[in-house]
């Protein structure tokens, strides 16, 4: 079966700057792109009420990624375009339509005023029960914006990129998030920084502040703990230069802030059977939420 980088787009700007990434993601991977957009029909006395008829919108809704993917095939000369229009709830049509895909790719409006998502209901339900890497892609977001800036300060595509961000918990790693991020930077021919936020236990902060030895040695023991989990992945990506940062604080503020200096963030979404739905974790929410960067969202066990 081939291998596709699959994006959903249905014509607002934040689908357009999706499919525009998925599509640079595309050639760095060597895979096909397909542009899926999922047509929800109107109900028969409401599209005869409305000005536009159920015929009419759907010709819209097909006119949307056929014009999209003629575009994108003269912006990205030799990535392999297709098209495919399905009919369904969105969350769920889209996750279907990835279950073969290496991701996943959904675009989110931008905070305005400051950097960051606006990620709706649908972009949460697909990260919630997709099991294929998810990459929410802001409205604007351009090429320019995950490489360096050039020599005046200017970010251009012709810069060499950011640096890959991974959040990681040193202490319960998953193998399926790092190796996607240290994936991601080799293609990119870039850096990896490892970031590793944590929080003391409630009973170990009262007075702590009295004791900044007894504190520096959980701060050296977490950074020990980090550097041994990235040990081996070191060892199998030895041209990809890493970074390994363990801060005290919170996991989400810790990405959140390095987000404005990387090209794509990557975070586990741990798979949870609840009878009350899936969940996405308190992180990986702060990150999709607040980051400057693309969000790459990886379920793992």
């Amino acid at each position: 079966m081939v291998r596709t980088v699959v994006v959903g787009l249905d014509g607002s700007p934040e689908s357009r700057a999706a499919a525009e990434w998925a599509a640079r993601e595309a050639k760095l991977r060597g895979v096909p792109l397909k542009i899926v957009n999922v047509w929800a029909p109107v109900p028969e006395p409401m599209a005869q009420a409305s000005l536009l008829g159920a015929e009419t919108q759907q010709h819209w809704t097909e006119r949307i990624p056929r014009e999209a993917a003629e575009g994108i095939r003269l912006r990205h000369p030799g990535v392999d375009v297709t098209t495919e229009q399905l009919t369904g709830g969105y969350a769920e049509t889209l996750v279907k339509a990835a279950a073969d895909a290496e991701l996943l790719v959904l675009g989110s409006r931008g905070l305005s005023g400051f950097g960051g998502f606006m990620v709706g209901s649908v972009g949460l339900a697909v990260v919630a029960h997709s099991a294929q890497p998810v990459v929410l892609v802001r409205a604007g977001e351009q090429a320019a914006d995950e490489h360096e800036p050039d020599q005046v300060g200017i970010p251009s595509a012709a810069t060499s990129y950011r640096p890959v961000l991974l959040g990681i918990d040193a202490g319960s790693p998953d193998d399926s998030v790092i190796e996607f991020a240290f994936e991601a930077a080799a293609r990119r021919e870039t850096g990896l920084r490892v970031v590793h936020g944590w929080n003391l236990p409630p009973y170990y902060v009262y007075g702590l502040s009295r004791d900044a030895l007894f504190n520096d040695e959980i701060a050296r023991q977490k950074a020990a703990d980090l550097a041994e989990t990235l040990r081996s992945w070191r060892q199998k990506y030895p041209n990809v230069p890493v970074t390994e940062e363990s801060r005290s604080g919170s996991p989400g503020v810790c990405l959140v802030d390095a987000s404005r200096e990387a090209s794509l963030v990557v975070v586990g979404r741990r798979v949870r059977r609840s009878p009350f739905g899936a969940h996405i974790g308190p992180v990986a929410h702060a990150v999709l939420h607040h980051a400057v960067a693309p969000v790459a969202v990886v379920a793992h066990n």
